[in-house]
């Protein structure tokens, strides 16, 4: 039976807006193609042995929890940094993708290390909050290409040259409003704004992270097709609202 250990980053703190759901997406994704699929919760202070990982996640949290998971964060950044290089999949979304790039800037000034995965670096905006429905098309080659979610931000992040990102942004801000980008993706890594969740209601994204576990560990990503009737119109009524 094919294994899948989830290492999910900071629970307690990091859980937004249903993050929490794209872990249940991604075991239960995997529990339909009969894996034994299973989930560690690491908090601050917690030993994290990523050669047993198959895959990470870590969610949004507000600034203030930032600010701590940020410190804890940058005594992993060695050895995470090397699960990731080595092809570890993983899914970082808002506060969990600012901190995966070189810093966030919070609105008090507060600069906050991150581990600079992602080539990118944030500031809190002076335009408030950006909040609603996002349309994109991704970068990654997925069928159909678009990706739908909701962000929720005040931060504004840039890619610097050469760094990738998730999407190209139809509704919605992404990642600054500026430059039209979404999120990033630096080896199997995905980093990106979009809640929701954002697994459920784009099972083509979760597959992509699924087959990456799976060919680190087998060579083979190809994976057994699923019914997915339900996330595709739950995606395909987010897809067709109209420019807000």
């Amino acid at each position: 039976m094919r294994r899948l250990q989830i290492v999910h980053l900071y629970p307690r703190d990091m859980n937004l807006y249903g993050d929490r759901g794209n872990v249940l997406a991604l075991v239960r994704r995997a529990q339909w193609r009969g894996w034994d699929a299973s989930v560690v919760e690491v908090e601050p202070g917690d030993t994290v042995a990523w050669g047993d990982a198959d895959l990470a996640f870590i969610g949004g949290g507000e600034d203030r929890h930032q600010a701590w998971i940020a410190e804890d964060l940058s005594g992993r950044a060695r050895e995470m940094t090397a699960a990731l290089a080595d092809g570890l999949p993983l899914l970082a979304v808002c506060g969990g993708f600012q901190l995966l790039g070189r810093e966030y800037q919070a609105q008090d000034g507060r600069v906050m290390p991150g581990i600079g995965w992602f080539d990118a670096i944030t500031r809190a905006g002076p335009r408030g909050r950006h909040v609603g429905n996002v349309v994109a098309t991704a970068a990654l080659p997925l069928d159909p290409p678009t990706l739908v979610g909701f962000e929720n931000h005040a931060g504004e992040t840039v890619l610097q040259p050469g760094q990738d990102p998730l999407a190209r942004v139809r509704v919605g801000v992404g990642n600054n409003g500026r430059d039209g980008t979404e999120g990033a993706v630096a080896g199997h890594a995905v980093g990106t704004y979009l809640h929701g969740s954002l697994l459920p209601k784009n099972p083509h994204l979760a597959d992509w992270l699924l087959a990456k576990a799976q060919m680190r560990r087998t060579g083979d990503e190809r994976l057994e097709p699923l019914a997915d009737d339900w996330e595709w119109a739950a995606h395909a009524e987010r897809a067709a609202e109209p420019r807000r």
